[in-house]
């Protein structure tokens, strides 16, 4: 079983470290990591150090470090403009596709989702997007975290968009071309779908309708199912 990773503000420059607070509990506490075992710290930017337990307190573990490490970050980059869902369904989807690799995940607001985010609600959800996350990517090991982007409007997102998946759409995302460096934005509608004028939107900044297969998959699965796609073909997998 390849070493769990902890996330910390800033990777530290010395040998000698304290892993403490809500990590530093986790790791000594819930992990019960011990002396001898070793563990990864990442920053959330592509850093990374092994480091080897040197001794076990109540909450705290003390660390060596032994190696560090860089990714550099991908390229390029996946982004999901994901719409808003019900219930857990919009956590499930974060936490699947930061598994598999999303680097930014945008809120869509789009006509047929059951939920709004408006006012300190929204904000709420959010956080809870960020904080699945934010798991997802430790259990991973992601040297990257991805970003969560404020809720964004149609407009907003037909401005970002690249391939919006369409069950009536022609082409397939395994055969569609896609750009070499930058970005590729796809986008998933929410429980309801994409409204015909949302879909005009989209359409006239440019994006291309792209489907899978023949299955209907839901919002919570589509999105992991179309980065394990473009994962494949860009060879990250």
């Amino acid at each position: 079983m390849s070493a769990p990773l902890f996330l910390v503000s800033a990777l530290p420059q010395r040998e000698a470290f304290t892993l403490d607070g809500p990590e530093g509990h986790h790791a000594a506490t819930v992990q019960r990591l011990r002396v001898g075992e070793e563990l990864l710290l990442g920053d959330g930017q592509g850093g990374t150090a092994t480091a080897v337990v040197t001794a076990a307190g109540r909450g705290t573990l003390d660390l060596r470090i032994i190696s560090r490490g860089y990714a550099a970050a991908p390229d390029p980059r996946l982004v999901v403009i994901q719409g808003i869902a019900k219930g857990e369904r919009g956590e499930l989807a974060v936490q699947a596709m930061t598994e598999a690799g999303v680097d930014e995940i945008v809120p869509w607001a789009a006509a047929r989702s059951v939920v709004q985010w408006r006012g300190e609600r929204g904000d709420r959800a959010r956080d809870k997007w960020v904080a699945t996350a934010r798991e997802a990517a430790k259990q991973a090991r992601r040297p990257w975290l991805p970003l969560v982007a404020p809720a964004a409007s149609t407009r907003e997102a037909a401005a970002r968009a690249t391939l919006v998946l369409h069950e009536e759409a022609k082409d397939r995302l395994t055969t569609v071309d896609l750009p070499e460096t930058g970005e590729i934005a796809l986008v998933v509608g929410p429980e309801g779908g994409i409204a015909p004028e949302e879909l005009a939107v989209f359409e006239s900044a440019g994006a291309r309708t792209v489907r899978m297969g023949d299955p209907v998959l839901r919002t919570s699965t589509a999105g992991v199912a179309a980065l394990a796609v473009l994962s494949t073909r860009l060879g990250r997998w």
